[in-house]
């Protein structure tokens, strides 16, 4: 049923949730959710909630949310509710398509999904890679309604893609923070400091979705020569001070989910 009618998102933490309330938001109706996941308060008006895997359930994929550890120890008792004719979708980090066909053996498809917690508000990019799918338009329709979905050829980039698009939002939120307490030590009072920051970072960010104009073009529209932006991008910009530290800090990211892959197959 490549459709996805029905979905069970296996354990709705925060991202799980995000995309739950995502959808819904998005016109999707509760129904056509379910969640397992044996401590959740409570799932969204309309979602059923089981605490312990149904002995029979008619959706047509599931969206794997629990921690990449725990997929050795979960996937036997998910057997029977994704095999035959199910899509297995995951947003397990450093798992890959061929751990997850090894997990789950008998089902139709097996997606890597990498979004972020904006996809509560359908403003997040999602990184699909898999195999098995009969159609990845489908697929792509599905996860567009959480912002905007793309297919990755090549899995050796999930890692990468997953640190840029996944973990991104960490960085621009310390970003943020980091520009507002910098203002505040120059004597600007916290919560002026705060707003402006978050203010500033919203429109710029938006002005550059709207395309036409590469970022770094509007950088330097903003700045004339000899101006005050100039002479803060100079900072920036002096020996690729700020590329090279992204870079790292991309690197890192990007590194640690070979490490989880790693830890999960020693777990399994």
């Amino acid at each position: 049923m490549a459709s996805f009618d029905k979905i069970l998102i296996i354990g709705c933490g925060n991202m799980g949730g995000a995309m739950l309330a995502g959808w819904l938001a998005s016109g999707l109706t509760p129904e056509r959710f379910a969640v397992l996941d044996p401590v959740l308060d409570a799932a969204p008006d309309g979602v059923r909630l089981y605490r312990e895997p149904p002995v029979q359930s008619d959706h047509s994929a599931v969206l794997l949310g629990f921690k990449p550890q725990q997929l050795g120890s979960l996937a036997p008792t998910l057997q029977r509710i994704a095999g035959t004719g199910v899509t297995v979708f995951s947003l397990l980090a450093g798992v890959s398509v061929s751990d997850l066909e090894a997990a789950f053996p008998d089902a139709a498809a097996h997606v890597r999904v990498m979004p972020n917690l904006a996809a509560r508000i359908g403003k997040s990019p999602v990184i699909l890679a898999g195999r098995g799918l009969d159609s990845r338009a489908q697929a792509l329709a599905l996860f567009d309604r959480l912002g905007s979905a793309v297919w990755l050829d090549g899995e050796e980039q999930f890692d990468l893609v997953t640190a840029l698009a996944g973990s991104g939002p960490g960085f621009v939120y310390r970003f943020i923070d980091a520009l507002s307490a910098a203002a505040q030590e120059l004597g600007l009072a916290r919560e002026m400091a705060d707003q402006l920051a978050l203010t500033m970072v919203e429109g710029a960010a938006s002005l550059a979705a709207q395309g036409g104009v590469s970022p770094g073009e509007l950088a330097d529209r903003v700045a004339s020569r000899g101006g005050m932006t100039r002479e803060g991008l100079n900072v920036l910009d002096q020996d690729n001070i700020l590329k090279n530290l992204l870079k790292e800090t991309l690197r890192v990211t990007r590194d640690r989910g070979a490490e989880l892959a790693q830890i999960a197959r020693e777990q399994s």
